[in-house]
């Protein structure tokens, strides 16, 4: 494999590009880094070791060639070796080593994919070696996002990154012209090493949290492209003379992340989660709160893995009355009190529809509004269940980020034998072991009711005219090298 110089219009053109994100970073620095929706303030200044192209197809980067040994525990990649970084400081592979020991070190809510790594080792100045503990079938999928983002070593050193970032990316942020939380403004790399995907001499990244502030923005003519959190007005976004760009890559629905009972009792019982999803219209909630954008379903595996069953869409019909038997069978006939975050982000008519639909069986929610600490919160944990939208993610991605005892969306650590035993066998699993281990996990934690998701939903990036927007499959904001003037 040799470098990707990806597709585009040439050397950055005499033009700038103004963004709309629905959530800004918390820091600047990768050791703490997102990704999701917080991708583009990142991929702004920092490269990533790997790229996940349109097709999500990963495609060399700063590392222009990677192999495993036999067993899948030892990867090594080789880097390119004509790369600086904006200070002036060469990317070597001592400095590559040290960023994946600082996230695997660091605050980032994504440290955990780094959890089987037992050490990162540089032997010469474009070689980096990765032993692992155990094989990880995402490993590389993982150096296309936040683990992958290299930083300067000697802005490591300054301590400075939380706010001035400084990496080897498209693009320098102009720290003097950003206002943190609200604005962020970029100028062109002139010395970037891949001057085909910079398609604009500055980029802005403007928040734009809720809604109406995105419609609003839309219709003044005050963005090129816009991550739009809601399908609520996507006639008014048309009418502006808008087109909409959309993936299936998010699911919406309820985290039942206390699947123990540890602070809500009840959600420790499989009948009660169960009868939470028969509970949910999802027909409803689609039509109410998407406009039929996506599509209804109770698995979280995406369309596009092995481990996806067209059957496991509908395997919980709206039945109240299917719901409030099985309440009753757990003990919970009188219903019971469950404790809920709520966000802005995420649109406030949902949350009444949740409170409607489990009251109508019993249960009451009481919502609590936790702010700019929502996923903090979430992930702390204070919660036991919550209203979400999440990446499908690919198989081990997906079990790495929501399933396994260390996932990230499993703040709770819950772990049974039987998801255990399918882990493992899709962990050390030839190609067809990997499928049919996934297969008979979907089935278990649909059976277990471990979510209650209403649909695939449409995501958006509206694009104004002139904008050309190609959508990821792996991941909920594209690739800000994917966003270029139209042809």
């Amino acid at each position: 494999m040799t470098a990707c110089s990806g597709g585009g219009a040439g050397e950055a053109e005499d033009t700038s590009l103004t963004l709309g994100a629905i959530t800004a970073p918390t820091t600047l620095d990768p050791a703490g880094s997102e990704w999701g929706n917080r991708a583009p303030f990142y991929q702004a200044v920092y490269d990533t070791l790997l790229y996940a192209d349109s097709d999500g197809e990963i495609q060399p980067w700063l590392a222009t060639e990677w192999s495993y040994n036999d067993d899948g525990t030892v990867l090594t990649l080789t880097l390119r070796d004509d790369v600086s970084f904006t200070d002036g400081s060469a990317l070597t592979a001592e400095v590559v080593a040290e960023n994946l020991q600082r996230f695997q070190d660091g605050t980032s809510p994504d440290a955990g994919y780094f959890a089987d790594v037992a050490s990162f080792e540089a032997p010469d100045e474009t070689t980096v070696v990765v032993t692992l503990n155990a094989p990880d079938p995402a490993f590389l999928d993982y150096l296309t996002r936040d683990p992958g983002l290299v930083a300067s070593s000697e802005a490591i050193d300054s301590g400075d990154l939380t706010t001035t970032p400084v990496g080897s990316g498209a693009y320098v942020l102009d720290t003097a012209a950003t206002v943190t939380g609200t604005s962020y403004v970029y100028t062109a790399n002139p010395d970037y090493w891949n001057p085909d995907v910079q398609h604009y001499e500055s980029l802005t990244i403007n928040v734009l949290q809720d809604p109406t502030s995105a419609l609003n923005a839309i219709k003044a003519g005050e963005a090129d492209a816009v991550r739009i959190s809601t399908n609520d007005n996507l006639d008014e976004v048309e009418a502006a003379g808008w087109t909409i760009n959309s993936n299936e890559l998010d699911f919406q629905g309820l985290l039942l992340l206390d699947r123990a009972g540890t602070v809500s009792e009840p959600l420790g019982d499989v009948r009660v989660r169960q009868a939470i999803n028969y509970a949910i219209d999802r027909d409803a909630m689609l039509a109410a709160l998407q406009q039929g954008h996506g599509t209804v379903t109770t698995q979280v595996f995406p369309t596009g893995s092995g481990a996806y069953d067209e059957a496991l869409d509908d395997a919980y019909p709206y039945d109240p009355d299917q719901a409030r038997e099985l309440l009753e069978e757990a003990g919970y006939a009188d219903g019971f009190t469950i404790s809920m975050p709520n966000s802005a982000v995420l649109g406030a008519t949902v949350y009444s529809l949740v409170e409607q639909q489990l009251a109508d069986i019993g249960i009451t929610v009481q919502y609590t509004d936790p702010g700019n600490n929502f996923i903090a919160d979430l992930l702390a944990p204070k919660y036991p269940a919550s209203f979400m939208a999440l990446e499908q993610n690919p198989d081990w991605q997906l079990i790495q980020f929501m399933l396994a005892p260390t996932a990230i969306f499993n703040p709770y650590h819950y772990e049974d034998e039987t998801a255990n035993a399918l882990f493992e066998r899709i962990q050390y699993g030839d190609e067809t072991e990997q499928v049919a281990a996934a297969s008979e996990l979907n089935a278990y934690i649909v059976d277990q009711a471990w979510f209650a998701p209403f649909y695939r939903v449409e995501g958006v990036m509206a694009s104004a005219p002139g904008t050309s927007v190609e959508m990821l499959p792996t991941n909920a904001y594209p690739s800000i090298f994917d966003i270029a003037p139209a042809e």
